[in-house]
């Protein structure tokens, strides 16, 4: 007797995707997520997606706040993955023209891993900082504190005591998360139009009041990049060595 055919085990367990797991579960969430965005996905959407009962998701995942827990836990998961394909396919560790000691170049590959990663899900992006506000560091996925543990493991090996460490950390992950969240900010107020002024919506912007906004949106409406990143990266890196070798 196969196991999801034991006494005991719902129907429901098996959907059009097959035997359910809390991996499938989460893989169907990010499609849902990347599809019809964040206020789309429930329980019940979920379900449908899956061809199950809604009710026999809570078995994987006890709440809708354990869900958006679990997509966070997804993202950082797919960083794990970027980042050992990288290595795997013997990659750089930085990008082309940037400079520095292997813990340097370890930093820039992770924040590339998280951006590339965002910019396939930006969905789901603004959970990384809101559900950072609500569960507590012992009780975050395993995935994301694998990311924090190297921050710190790679801020150390260069050198850095515990204090200019985590203040390094800190740094590190709020130009990230912000990077992040600003290439990915809305832009295009008229897809449709092919003029670029009419696209960006310029016209709804009085030019008396917002004359720098109007000649820098058709930049602003660009993405950063890797390199841009990569450049905020080692700014906030030398600022932070100088801070400690200043205070020593």
């Amino acid at each position: 007797m196969a196991p999801e055919d034991a006494p005991g085990r719902r129907a429901s367990d098996r959907g059009r995707y097959g035997k359910l797991s809390r991996e499938r579960v989460l893989v169907a969430a990010l499609g849902v997520v990347d599809a019809e965005g964040l206020s789309a996905l429930s329980m019940r959407r979920l379900g449908t997606e899956l061809g199950v009962e809604a009710m026999s998701l809570y078995r994987y995942l006890p709440g809708k706040g354990a869900l958006l827990d679990g997509l966070v836990e997804a993202l950082y998961q797919q960083v794990e993955e970027h980042l050992a394909r990288e290595a795997g396919a013997g990659v750089p560790e930085a990008p082309p023209g940037s400079e520095g000691p292997g813990w340097r170049a370890g930093l820039q590959r992770i924040a590339y891993a998280v951006y590339a990663v965002g910019l396939r899900h930006p969905e789901v992006v603004p959970l990384l900082a809101t559900r950072m506000l609500s569960v507590p560091l012992a009780r975050r996925p395993a995935a994301v504190l694998r990311v924090d543990e190297n921050v710190l493991r790679l801020l150390h090996e260069g050198g850095l005591d515990t204090a200019t460490a985590t203040a390094a950390h800190r740094a590190f992950t709020a130009w990230l998360l912000g990077y992040l969240l600003v290439d990915l900010r809305a832009m295009v107020d008229a897809p449709e139009e092919p003029d670029p002024a009419f696209r960006l919506g310029l016209h709804r912007l009085p030019a008396h009041d917002f004359p720098r906004l109007r000649e820098s949106a058709p930049s602003l409406a660009g993405r950063g990049g890797r390199a841009e990143l990569s450049a905020g990266v080692d700014a906030l890196l030398d600022r932070v060595i100088r801070g400690a070798a200043g205070a020593r």
